[in-house]
């Protein structure tokens, strides 16, 4: 087997699908990473700590994560979960980053 993993409708063993998981899970951490870096650019930018949670703009990140699984066919109901921490962690995040940058 090769480093590059095999697609999922070429995988044939488990060991073939570990290996897509474990590849595909390193490049979402590095995706996450990457949005996290935005995280820190908006606690550099936005003026005031009040202005750090944004329910609509939280609300659209949300619904727009459930509009492309819907059209990816993915389940939306997870992706919603999923989207609904990772936009909660990321505020908790920008917070820490915020009074960081200003204490």
């Amino acid at each position: 087997m090769t480093n590059t993993p095999l697609k999922p409708e070429d995988c044939q063993t488990m060991i073939e699908v570990r290996a897509g998981v474990d590849a595909l899970d390193r490049e979402l951490v590095a995706l996450l990473a990457k949005r996290f870096g935005y995280m820190r650019a908006a606690a550099r930018i936005k003026p005031g700590r009040d202005a750090v949670r944004d329910e609509a703009r939280k609300a659209s990140v949300i619904a727009a994560a459930v509009a492309e699984a819907e059209a990816q066919g993915v389940p939306a109901e997870v992706v919603a979960d999923i989207w609904e921490r990772l936009v909660e962690g990321s505020i908790a995040y920008e917070f820490t980053e915020w009074d960081r940058i200003r204490s």
